[in-house]
C-alpha cells in the first residue's frame, strides 16, 4: 500500500473561493467556521426554509466574514451566478426527513434530485473546473445485508428520501465522469453536535432527545435494540475538507463513520448520565416509522481512512458532552 501524502488544508483552502449550499444548516455553518480559519473566501447559500435546518444563530460571530445569499438551490439562474469563479462547492443542500420524504414525496423530489441536477448543470455551464463534495447519506443502503456496511453494499432505500439522493448522488459521479467535474460523495452516518437542529426529528432523531432531555422531559426511544454509529460534525467537517483537497477522491464515494457502534437505548443511557439526570421511556415503533427504519447500521469506513487518511477523533462521550454544553446556553436559539 503506498504511504498516504500529507494533505494541507492551508495551502489548499487560503485564498480560496467556496460556495456550500445549505451554509446557514448545522454541517453547512460549522463547515464554513473551519473554512474561515483556514482563510477562505467564503459565500453559503441557504433558502431559510423553517423546516430545513437553516438557522442564522449558526453564523453568530462569524456573519461579517462570510457572504449570505438568501436563495433556493431550485433556483436555476441564481446557482449559475453563485458557482462562477468557486474553487470548491460544497453541497449541502437537501431535505433531510425521510419521513417527510414519504408524506411530500414531490417537494423531496424537487429539493434532492431535481435540483441536484440544476447544481451540476450549473457548474457544467459556468464552472466546470470546480470541486465538489456532495453530502450522500447512509439511507441509500437501506436495511443492511451484512454489518459494518461498506461502500459495495448494495443500494436499496426503503423511502423517497433514500431514493432521491442516490440519484443525486449518481449525477455527481455521472458528471465526475462525463463532464470531468471533480466531485466526490461522502455517505453520511447520524452527524452530531453544536448547531444541529433540536426543534424536531426532522434532522436527527437524537436532536429531540437533547431537547427532551434540557426541558426536563423523558427521553423517547423508539424499539432500542437498534445498532447505530454517530460522526461528530467537526469529524464530518474533517472528510469534507479532506475530499475538497485531495485529487485522489475525485469520481469516489466514501463512507463516513463513528468511532463505536452503540444501541439506542444504551445511547439514551449514555445521555441521561453525561447530562446529570433525566429519564428515558422505551415505546413500540409507529407504524409510519417502523416501515422505512433500516434496523442496525454502522460504516466500514477503512475506504477513506486509507485513501484520504481520515478517521474519527471524538468519542461518542466527548460528543454528547459537548452538545449538551452549547444547547444550555443556548437552547432558545433553536426553538
Amino acid at each position: 500500500m503506498k504511504a498516504l501524502r500529507p494533505i494541507s488544508m492551508e495551502q489548499n483552502y487560503d485564498g480560496s473561493k467556496v460556495l456550500i449550499t445549505g451554509g446557514i444548516g448545522f454541517i453547512g455553518a460549522n463547515l464554513a467556521r473551519r473554512l474561515d480559519s483556514l482563510g477562505a473566501d467564503i459565500t453559503l447559500l441557504d433558502s431559510l426554509i423553517p423546516d430545513y435546518g437553516g438557522n442564522l444563530f449558526n453564523l453568530e460571530g462569524l456573519r461579517e466574514r462570510v457572504r449570505v445569499n438568501i436563495s433556493d438551490v431550485r433556483d436555476t439562474f441564481s446557482m449559475q451566478h453563485l458557482v462562477q469563479g468557486k474553487d470548491y462547492l460544497f453541497n449541502l443542500a437537501g431535505q433531510t426527513s425521510h419521513l417527510d420524504s414519504m408524506r411530500q414525496p414531490m417537494t423531496d423530489l424537487e429539493i434532492n434530485c431535481r435540483a441536484q441536477l440544476s447544481i451540476l448543470e450549473a457548474c457544467r455551464l459556468c464552472n466546470p473546473k470546480v470541486k465538489i463534495v456532495f453530502a450522500s447519506t447512509r439511507q441509500i443502503y437501506g436495511r443492511p445485508e451484512d454489518l459494518p456496511v461498506t461502500e459495495s453494499h448494495r443500494l436499496r432505500p426503503v423511502d423517497v428520501n433514500g431514493i432521491n439522493k442516490m440519484a443525486a448522488e449518481k449525477y455527481h459521479l455521472l458528471y465526475n465522469e462525463l463532464y470531468g467535474i471533480k466531485a466526490t460523495a461522502l455517505r453520511l452516518t447520524n452527524t452530531i453536535g453544536p448547531r444541529m437542529r433540536v426543534k424536531d426529528a426532522r434532522q436527527t432523531f437524537l436532536g429531540i432527545w437533547i431537547r427532551q432531555l434540557l426541558e426536563h422531559q423523558p427521553i423517547e426511544v423508539w424499539g432500542g435494540r437498534q445498532l447505530r454509529d454517530f460522526t461528530d460534525v467537526e469529524d464530518a467537517v474533517d472528510a469534507f475538507l479532506l475530499a475538497g483537497a485531495s485529487t485522489e477522491a475525485d469520481g469516489k464515494v466514501y463512507n463516513l463513520g463513528g468511532a463505536e457502534a452503540i444501541d439506542l437505548a444504551s445511547l439514551a443511557q449514555l445521555m441521561v448520565e453525561v447530562n446529570g439526570g433525566g429519564e428515558v421511556m422505551q415505546r413500540e415503533f409507529p407504524a409510519d416509522r417502523k416501515a422505512i427504519d433500516v434496523g442496525d447500521y454502522y460504516a466500514d469506513f477503512s475506504k477513506i481512512r486509507t485513501e484520504l487518511g481520515w478517521t474519527p477523533k471524538r468519542s461518542l462521550r466527548e460528543t454528547i458532552e459537548k452538545t449538551l454544553a452549547y444547547y444550555r446556553e443556548f437552547l432558545p436559539q433553536y426553538l
